[in-house]
């Protein structure tokens, strides 16, 4: 088994590491794509099965620093490129048609524990949330949009049933001083909330939906599926490790919706013989950490894996996908012109 330094691999815990080498089975000469480097370890885990190959992608320029170590022990075998989700398309060859894509959407321990990044509670440092390739910081949403704009961001994208108070607040605040670091951001948030949880940090919900419009987390996603549909051979797998019930929410109803075994809006409607499916059967079933992982990795409770069969049908532009979540993709716009 290949080494790789200790730095590598101290800071990353790869998430249903075990269960996602199963559902790919790597075999000798497979082609397999890692939409999310991160730490690398899903790309070291199926490079250590004999003559596989990987295309890895990451928006994250340290995480493209970090992979430089795997170029040099796996030689020909991986490569990495500089992407986002939206962009796979384009920056794999013509004649590489992947056995498996792998989009592994949650933060990297890297990113979390790098308190120049913004992205952890504990941060003193500026605010920023950007993961890369994005136009827009945590600064520029928290100090410049508009109360309900601030409202509709973390309401849609957190879940935050006290997104109005959390808003209100920041406006009230910044309206003293801008506001400049992550931990002010933090006492703000604390500030403005009527009631906590005991089970998650109050900042929690607004923090993610900070992020996910920041990185277009949405139309990513939804891009980079459609894209991994499109390059995919007939009978690869996409697989997607996702840690909150949006990204969930968005894995799922694509695979289902455009599975061979899609259900009828109504029972009385016809069956849909018209081959507009991408999938062979998706039954939604998911993979949950074991309970020793969970204890290793606390960060690893909410992940949830997820996988299915590309059928033979040829591809169509799936118009469905889009308008289902338009509300999100039209909030997600707001700021990013």
């Amino acid at each position: 088994m290949t080494i790789l330094s200790k730095d590598t691999v101290s800071l990353h815990y790869p998430v249903l590491q075990e269960e996602l080498v199963k559902v790919c089975d790597p075999k000798p000469g497979g082609k397999y794509l890692d939409c999310t480097f991160g730490g690398g370890g899903h790309s070291k885990a199926i490079l250590n099965f004999p003559l596989t190959n990987v295309i890895a992608f990451d928006r994250d320029h340290e995480a493209i620093k970090r992979a430089e170590e795997y170029k040099s022990i796996y030689k020909n075998r991986f490569i990495i490129k500089h992407c986002r989700f939206s962009e796979i398309e384009n920056n794999v060859g013509q004649d590489f048609k992947p056995d498996v894509i792998i989009f592994d959407l949650g933060l990297s321990s890297y990113q979390i524990k790098n308190h120049d990044r913004g992205f952890s509670f504990l941060s003193n440092k500026n605010l920023d949330m950007n993961m890369g390739l994005s136009k827009i910081n945590a600064d520029k949403v928290i100090n410049k949009f508009s109360e309900i704009n601030l409202k509709s961001i973390i309401k849609f994208f957190g879940d935050e049933k006290e997104a109005a108070f959390i808003a209100k607040g920041i406006v009230k605040s910044r309206s003293n001083k801008p506001i400049e670091t992550t931990d002010e951001f933090v006492q703000i948030i604390k500030n403005s909330k009527k009631k906590f949880s005991k089970k998650i940090n109050p900042c929690t919900k607004t923090f993610q939906a900070l992020r996910i419009f920041i990185n277009k987390e949405v139309s990513e996603l939804i891009y980079g599926l459609i894209s991994a549909t499109k390059i995919l051979q007939d009978g690869g797998k996409i697989i997607v490790i996702t840690f909150h019930s949006l990204e969930d929410k968005i894995v799922k109803f694509f695979f289902k919706n455009f599975s061979e075994n899609k259900s009828r809006s109504s029972r009385y409607f016809p069956e849909d013989n018209s081959k507009q499916n991408f999938f062979y059967n998706y039954n939604n079933v998911f993979l949950n950490p074991s309970d020793l992982e969970v204890k290793n990795n606390p960060a690893s409770r909410s992940a949830k894996l997820r996988y299915v069969t590309r059928n033979q049908n040829p591809f169509f532009h799936p118009k469905d996908f889009f308008d289902k979540f338009k509300n999100y993709l039209d909030i997600e716009n707001l700021g990013h012109e």
